[in-house]
C-alpha cells in the first residue's frame, strides 16, 4: 500500500491501427476518434457529475468530454479538474467560439498535445493521455506530468478521485491510497 499526500487545487470512422499523430493542424488531430469505445461504461463512474441524458459529441487527447445535452448546449467534462461547465449554446455556437481567442487551445489542449507528439507520446487506439498527478491534487498541464494510458482506466481513476473530494475546501490536505 502506497500514500499520496497532496493538497487540493480546483482549475479550472474505425478506428487504426497505426498510430495517432496529429497531422495538419486540422481539429480533428486533437480529438480521440469515438467508434469502438462503450462510452455507456467508461463515463459511468461520472455519473454524479453528467446530467443524466447527454450525448458525447467530442473528446480531446486528454480525455476531456464535449457533450449535448436536451436543449442542445454543449458542456465540457474536464477531467483533470473534475468538472462540467457550459461552454456554447450549440454545436453552431461552439464552431464559433471555438475560433476565438484562445478556446481552441484552451479546450484542446493544442500546444501540450503537440509537445507530447514531439516528445514521442504517440497514441494508438483506445488509449488517452493522462496525468501522473492529477491537476485537481497539485499537478501540472505539462508533458512532464503525461502518460499515456488506457482510456477506461483514465476516465474511472480521475472520477473516483473527484467524486470522493468533490465537498472538500481547496486546500484541504488528502492522502491517497494506492492499493495493488
Amino acid at each position: 500500500m502506497a500514500g499520496i499526500v497532496a493538497t487540493l487545487l480546483r482549475k479550472s470512422a474505425p478506428e487504426k491501427d497505426e498510430t495517432e499523430r496529429p497531422r495538419n493542424g486540422l481539429l480533428s488531430d486533437y480529438l480521440i476518434r469515438q467508434e469502438g469505445h462503450d462510452w455507456p461504461a467508461i463515463m459511468s463512474d461520472w455519473h454524479w457529475l453528467v446530467p443524466p441524458k447527454f450525448t458525447i459529441w467530442i473528446v480531446n487527447r486528454y480525455g476531456d468530454v464535449f457533450l449535448t445535452t436536451g436543449d442542445n448546449s454543449v458542456h465540457m467534462l474536464e477531467l483533470g479538474a473534475g468538472t462540467l461547465k457550459r461552454v456554447a449554446a450549440d454545436r453552431e455556437d461552439f464552431a464559433k467560439k471555438v475560433d476565438e481567442e484562445n478556446n481552441a487551445n484552451d479546450w484542446l489542449l493544442i500546444p501540450l498535445v503537440n509537445k507530447c507528439v514531439a516528445a514521442g507520446l504517440l497514441l494508438k487506439p483506445g488509449q488517452c493521455y493522462s496525468y501522473i498527478k492529477p491537476p485537481i491534487l497539485g499537478g501540472t498541464y505539462t508533458v512532464e506530468n503525461t502518460e499515456i494510458t488506457d482510456l477506461a482506466v483514465h476516465y474511472s481513476f480521475l472520477a473516483q478521485i473527484h467524486r470522493q473530494i468533490k465537498d472538500l475546501p481547496d486546500g484541504t490536505k488528502v492522502k491517497l491510497v494506492v492499493r495493488n
